[in-house]
């Protein structure tokens, strides 16, 4: 260990407070947003999302959306922080034909427009149809069953299950709500990641049905995990539980990071 050292400003580095005494330190910082009636943020320790929303015949309105980020700059300068621009990324929500259109009227922040941006572990892309997130969980997910195979030797059949669950059945499960939007293809793509995850651990064959296979772990497919997903979000929220649907959903709606586009889609 190093030899200790009084400091005489700030916290350690890591610390608890840390985060707490920055949130507070930038607490300000939402008032300055809030000047801009239409802009809505999302502040999450040094992350600052923002996101607008517009009709097609309304992009003049995006001027608004330049100044607040001159005032959220500005404010940054005044209290000796500094808007990160290489870390700056904008998600355009809207119709493909439409989005250069809309880049021209970014200025400054044209440059930094990305086709999918990822979110709290969440990839979104133009169309919100997450078919970028399904190919980033299933190439991640194969990635480490790869390697989870070479352990397989030396793990029992209860050690191996628990390593596919804290690997595999982890990322399928994250945020599995969302996925009522995807397409079979996308729902295809995350049920082979399970398929390959039960023939694992069982040691079957590719050549074997995989329904008694899932059957015989007690693991519902995708689809089901989807469903049950759901059912338990609409089950808390009738009954006042924690972590309510509307809870959630508010989260969602509000965790863009500085999206542009029509308007989003009401919460049931």
């Amino acid at each position: 260990m190093s030899e200790a050292t009084p400091l005489l400003h700030g916290v350690p580095w890591g610390s608890v407070l840390g985060p707490i005494l920055f949130l507070l330190y930038i607490s300000p910082l939402g008032k300055t947003i809030s000047r801009f009636k239409n802009v809505s943020y999302h502040l999450y320790a040094d992350d600052i999302q923002l996101y607008f929303s517009f009709k097609e015949s309304e992009m003049h309105r995006l001027s608004e959306l330049m100044d607040c980020l001159s005032s959220v700059k500005s404010w940054l300068r005044e209290n000796c922080l500094q808007l990160n621009s290489k870390k700056t990324e904008t998600l355009i929500i809207a119709p493909e034909q439409k989005i250069p259109s809309i880049v021209n009227h970014l200025g400054s922040l044209g440059s930094s427009v990305q086709s999918s941006i990822r979110n709290l572990g969440v990839w979104f892309d133009q169309s919100l149809s997450l078919d970028s997130h399904s190919r980033h969980l299933a190439k991640n997910s194969f990635f480490h069953l790869r390697n989870i195979a070479k352990l397989r030797p030396i793990l029992s059949n209860s050690d191996l299950e628990l390593v596919i669950h804290a690997f595999i059945s982890s990322r399928l499960d994250y945020c599995n709500s969302l996925f009522t939007c995807f397409n079979k293809s996308a729902l295809n793509r995350l049920q082979m990641v399970q398929n390959a995850a039960a023939r694992l651990l069982t040691g079957s064959s590719r050549r074997s049905h995989i329904t008694p296979i899932l059957s015989s772990l007690h693991w519902l497919p995708i689809k089901f995990r989807i469903e049950f997903k759901i059912l338990v979000l609409t089950f808390r929220a009738l009954h006042g539980l924690p972590n309510t649907c509307l809870t959630c959903c508010a989260l969602l709606l509000r965790s863009y990071p500085l999206v542009f586009g029509p308007e989003p889609p009401h919460c049931p």
